[in-house]
């Protein structure tokens, strides 16, 4: 369980292909806190250390993982968000986030506004996942609150430390983010769905 509230920037150092799975090496300040088995959301990808060395750790995503999420897209020196588990005597900064990518979006609009930042992003609706103005969003690990909603689209507002600690100020347009859905959300318009 997280908040998609991001701790650190993590850098890409090694990328290793094992048949259908990719192992990632990756260079951050809280690795020397991490132990193995431990579950890191990586750009908001659940994701369990698998080893353990100076300044890096690394974790295996399997084939499923790769293709519901962009960290196949990842290279060495991609800068990743990184968040650990929340403790369950901590504040909830963010909102309930799983670790568990719906599906990615397109990014479609990066408007520069003076002070802040507009980002607006496409996904396929198909899927069945909403979103709804004023409510949650995690775009790459961050917890985001919608701004505009539409039937397969949304816009967020980024302030200037969520844009200098986070990876979105190297997103631009057409660049593809993950994003997990409101969890409350999920189950409403699971069970509207299954009355209709």
């Amino acid at each position: 369980m997280f908040t998609g509230i991001i701790e650190t920037l993590g850098e890409v150092e090694n990328i290793v292909k094992e048949g259908s799975n990719m192992h990632f090496t990756i260079h951050s300040e809280i690795c020397a806190e991490l132990k193995i088995d431990q579950s890191v959301a990586h750009n908001g990808v659940c994701l369990t250390v698998v080893a353990l060395a100076d300044h890096s750790h690394t974790v295996t995503a399997i084939e499923e993982t790769l293709n519901k999420s962009s960290l196949g897209n990842l290279k060495i020196g991609s800068k990743v968000n990184l968040e650990r588990c929340m403790q369950m005597n901590a504040r909830l900064d963010g909102h309930i986030v799983q670790g568990h990518v719906d599906q990615t979006a397109t990014c479609v609009m990066v408007n520069e506004l003076d002070g802040s930042w507009e980002y607006r992003f496409q996904y396929d609706s198909a899927l069945g996942n909403v979103t709804v103005e004023k409510g949650s969003i995690c775009v790459n690990g961050i917890s985001l609150t919608v701004v505009n909603s539409a039937l397969d689209e949304f816009s967020v507002f980024i302030i200037p430390y969520t844009f200098e600690h986070t990876n979105l100020h190297e997103v631009k347009v057409g660049d593809t983010v993950n994003l997990e859905f409101d969890i409350i959300g999920k189950y409403v318009a699971r069970l509207m769905g299954n009355q209709s």
